[in-house]
């Protein structure tokens, strides 16, 4: 066990007491000593975070980390404390930079039952990873992976939105399992979402995301040879929601 300063961001916010577990070495972790925590995950709204992490992980649990006990009765709970309580409210896990590696700190409930108390469990996981699996769960998507010897595009039209959510509300009209009728809903619901964007752009060349306003941005496309002649295309890029939206053929 080895004794610990947690910072978020510069700020120190609580000591800590850190056991290495697995093949772990702390002794030789630099940032071992002074854990700074980046930010927060965002929230799983589907699994628990500590499931995520026995998919995602590299190896098993590294480290196990325990506020430690205060001074004196009347002494107030470090911050660290209500890091950790946000973190099991919103599903959250702290996140410390490590290179090309994150180390996410799961808050954990105590089998002791301690008051202002907090307790995290460590896994490190490649930069980034736990994120894109995230977004997969939380809009129930899997992700695509394309043969990188051929440039591929996964487009939508109007008609293939509605072709799909028709197709959806025939089957949703049969399906009995509750679990299975709300993954329909939600799947309708995003197709809607996204039709009704797309139709904002069809109609104005314009559309309004979380009350902002994107209108087209004209991209040159290069000539695919000498024999091509160089296209200018009207392109809306919602970077928050991976969706770029133009015209086949913008002559």
């Amino acid at each position: 066990m080895i004794k610990s300063m947690v910072y978020y961001g510069n700020t120190s916010i609580g000591e800590v007491e850190v056991w290495p577990k697995g093949d772990t070495n702390l002794g030789a972790a630099a940032w071992a000593r002074e854990i700074r925590v980046d930010r927060l995950s965002p929230p799983s709204e589907r699994c628990l975070p500590l499931a995520v992490m026995h998919t995602v992980a590299v190896g098993a649990r590294c480290l196990v980390m325990e506020s430690r006990p205060p001074k004196a009765a009347d002494e107030p709970p470090p911050p660290l404390v209500a890091m950790h309580a946000a973190c099991l409210r919103d599903n959250k896990t702290a996140v410390v930079p490590l290179g090309e590696e994150e180390l996410h700190l799961v808050a954990m409930t105590s089998g002791r039952n301690l008051t202002n108390h907090a307790c995290f469990w460590g896994y490190k996981v490649p930069f980034g990873l736990y994120n894109s699996c995230l977004t997969m769960l939380n809009l129930r998507c899997l992700g695509i992976v394309f043969d990188l010897d051929e440039t591929l595009i996964v487009a939508n039209t109007t008609r293939s939105f509605e072709d799909r959510i028709d197709s959806l509300q025939r089957k949703l009209s049969n399906e009995t399992d509750p679990q299975r009728m709300n993954g329909m809903l939600a799947e309708i619901k995003r197709y809607q979402d996204d039709r009704s964007i797309l139709k904002q752009y069809i109609e104005g060349d314009q559309v309004y995301d979380d009350g902002k306003m994107y209108k087209v941005q004209p991209e040159i496309v290069p000539p695919l040879s000498d024999n091509h002649q160089s296209l200018t295309r009207p392109v809306i890029r919602l970077q928050e929601k991976n969706i770029i939206l133009t015209r086949i053929n913008p002559l």
